[in-house]
């Protein structure tokens, strides 16, 4: 047994390592359906992972061509063997699955004859979540008893890797929403209050047009400040829309990439002090992206509320931990003040993503005194 095994257990090391390298559910589902059919030599081999309504949320198949699977037309129904295999804890194999009435109704016209079978269902917490059907066994007539143990040790561990692909999955989609969520704050605090005086502006001018030509071109010089702004943050919100690549520029890069648009956007004298030497504390873990996301909110709030005329931006490496400093000269604010925080979200935002990382985040500022916003992250997260 121990020399059979060795094949499965690195199989279920392979699942592990594809989850630990943040592959999709697609990718980790068809790793796993590859490894079971190579584990027991078998010709075909599917996993199925059902919807709740009678159908199957993915099918995977292994040793069949592209062209044989469009043949075969859409994803199968949850009923026959395949469903048989979702509704017990137990593994099924048989030499002849034709001699089953639980495999009659269910046979699409282009599929390959098959015989041998070997169904396992995939149980998490109880529930069956998933099954692996294997066909065909490769230089005898049925599987046996130790490939079915092989497959319901695979079938344990892909519980796992499933569960945890699909945490990802909803952590990523979390993410993509706490985004949108922001973006959307972003428009509401700032692009619609410009737009919302760009349009006062607007109706001022034309009423004092014929009354009052001098006055009315002093509000249409307004209107065209407003729109640049307008312009200006849209261009900001649009150019933060694309996606920040960590792992090619690093921290230091890409906060640099930052503190230049923010410059070219803003007008604001934005100073950058940044080491790269310190990154790998957050970045060897992918904490870097949440430290990003802070520096971003720190600058801007100093160039978009502070009213402030330089900027400073450091990041430290402290050996064993990374500082970062967001620094302003603006008008300041009270940190507690609640009805403050009601309305600009930015510091609770920051705050929740220090936590997240394991970091200690300290915003102090007063009413004329301008704004630091620090961050430091140890290597360990404590």
């Amino acid at each position: 047994m121990p020399e059979r095994v060795s094949p499965a257990l690195k199989a279920v090391s392979d699942a592990v390592l594809a989850v630990a390298s943040q592959l999709s559910v697609e990718e980790v589902l068809q790793r796993l359906v590859d490894s079971s059919r190579e584990l027991v030599g078998a010709r075909y081999a599917a996993l199925g992972i059902p919807d709740g309504s009678g159908g199957f949320r993915r099918f995977l198949v292994s040793g069949m061509s592209d062209e044989l699977v469009a043949a075969m037309g859409p994803l199968p129904r949850t009923h026959g063997m395949l469903g048989a295999m979702l509704e017990a804890h137990d593994a099924y194999l048989t030499d002849d699955i034709h001699r089953d009435l639980r495999f009659r109704g269910w046979w699409p016209r282009e599929h390959p004859d098959m015989r041998s079978f070997l169904g396992v269902p995939i149980v998490a917490r109880d529930q069956v979540i998933g099954a692996f059907y294997l066909t065909e066994k490769l230089g005898a007539t049925e599987f046996d008893a130790a490939d079915r143990e092989l497959i319901e040790l695979l079938a344990a561990h892909a519980a796992i890797a499933i569960t945890n692909a699909r945490l990802y999955e909803r952590s990523r989609e979390l993410s993509i929403l706490s985004e949108r969520n922001r973006l959307a704050l972003e428009l509401h605090d700032v692009v619609s209050q410009t737009l919302f005086s760009l349009n006062l502006a607007a109706e001022s001018s034309a009423t004092l047009l014929q009354r009052d030509p001098e006055a009315a071109g002093v509000q249409l010089e307004r209107v065209r400040e407003l729109a640049r702004e307008a312009l200006a943050e849209l261009r900001s919100l649009i150019l933060g829309l694309r996606p920040v690549d960590l792992e090619r520029d690093g921290l230091a890069g890409a906060l640099g990439k930052e503190v230049d648009m923010i410059r070219r956007l803003h007008g604001v004298d934005v100073e950058s002090d940044l080491e790269s030497a310190g990154q790998a504390v957050v970045e060897t873990d992918g904490r870097a992206a949440d430290v990003l996301r802070i520096a971003q909110e720190a600058l801007h709030n100093a160039v978009r509320h502070s009213r402030a005329r330089n900027v400073t931006v450091r990041l430290r490496d402290g050996g064993r931990s990374l500082r970062l400093e967001v620094v302003d000269d603006g008008v300041g604010f009270d940190p507690a003040d609640p009805e403050l925080r009601s309305h600009h979200l930015g510091l609770t935002s920051m705050e929740e993503r220090a936590r997240e990382l394991g970091g200690r985040l300290v915003v102090s500022s007063a009413p004329g005194a301008g704004t630091t916003v620090s961050l430091e992250v140890s290597a360990d997260g404590a």
